[in-house]
């Protein structure tokens, strides 16, 4: 039996609690193995609509999120924009009217205004999971790197986590740092002063360091933030050369941080940039764990938001 989800959405991070991110873990941890069986689908979610409104190009996101609403066996439709009446101009409330007059169980959106998927949850009768909303919020991202790293370590309680790179532009650093401190976490923000909120430290209750290494001396865990070249001015950052030069992870650079300290990027990677790739590519690495936590985290969510909270989250093997 699971508990029935307190939140008719998922929109940001600031509205769970450490019980919360437990239970939506727990049930990706149920959901983890669906993935892996010759016959990946179980009925959990049969007759229900999942639509993913999607605003701005994703390939791991969306891709997560079509795969979980299938093998949950939800009728899953993927929205482009490019493809829609969005691109004649309807608004965004027109969009979420014409939606809801079709009556899906949750709508899905990703979109480049912060605030646009609280939006669309005041304006639809059906439950919304923010997939990134501008520099605000991706909660689903926090939730698989949390899974990832609770899968890797065993624990989130307590961990030396380093967030390093773009921090300006980064919803996914910001979820992560929210989640992490309500686990009480060590996190330590390192990038150029440019690209790092002035008072991000006050505001998320972290430490900010304006160089790599303090920050990964004796970490658990690093994680490398995409370089966002479409939001960045030139101001911001002289070269991407400079910057690998000096905030660029390598072996090297790792050498403070614990012996096992795993290695995490959300993608998609500029490897030579955040990231040397044969550390992309080493045994460090869980970037590719973190693409597959993806499909449970998002499985899960699904099933919280949508499912019978008294059925099992798993169906019969192969069903």
């Amino acid at each position: 039996m699971t508990r029935p989800f307190r939140h008719p959405h998922l929109l940001d991070i600031t509205s769970l609690t450490t019980e919360d991110v437990v239970q939506i873990l727990d049930t990706a941890e149920a959901l983890f193995e669906v993935s892996r069986r010759p016959v990946r689908k179980v009925p959990t979610l049969r007759g229900k609509t999942v639509i993913n409104l999607f605003y701005e190009a994703s390939t791991r996101t969306r891709t997560s999120f079509e795969l979980a609403g299938k093998r949950l066996s939800a009728d899953t439709v993927n929205m482009s924009t490019a493809s829609s009446s969005v691109k004649k101009g309807e608004s965004l409330y027109d969009t979420c009217k014409t939606l809801e007059a079709m009556h899906p169980d949750i709508v899905v959106i990703r979109h480049g205004a912060s605030g646009a998927p609280h939006y669309v949850a005041k304006n639809m009768r059906c439950s919304v999971v923010n997939a990134g909303d501008g520099m605000h919020a991706h909660p689903t991202q926090a939730l698989l790197d949390a899974f990832t790293i609770r899968r890797s370590k065993g624990t989130l309680a307590g961990l030396k986590v380093a967030i390093c790179g773009d921090v300006a532009h980064s919803r996914v650093a910001r979820s992560n740092a929210r989640l992490l401190r309500l686990f009480g976490c060590d996190v330590r923000i390192a990038g150029p002063r440019t690209l790092v909120p002035k008072h991000f430290a006050e505001a998320f209750d972290v430490s900010v360091y304006e160089r790599l290494e303090p920050a990964l001396d004796d970490a658990d865990v690093v994680m490398a933030l995409r370089i966002q070249q479409e939001r960045l001015s030139q101001a911001l950052l002289p070269s991407l050369r400079e910057y690998a030069r000096t905030f660029g992870l390598s072996e090297d650079r790792l050498a403070g941080a614990k012996d096992d300290a795993i290695v995490m990027h959300p993608g998609p990677m500029n490897r030579g940039v955040e990231i040397d790739p044969e550390l992309a590519d080493g045994p460090r690495s869980v970037v590719l764990d973190q693409v597959e936590a993806g499909v449970a985290v998002r499985m899960a969510v699904l099933y919280l938001l949508a499912g019978d909270a008294g059925a099992a989250p798993t169906g019969p093997r192969g069903a």
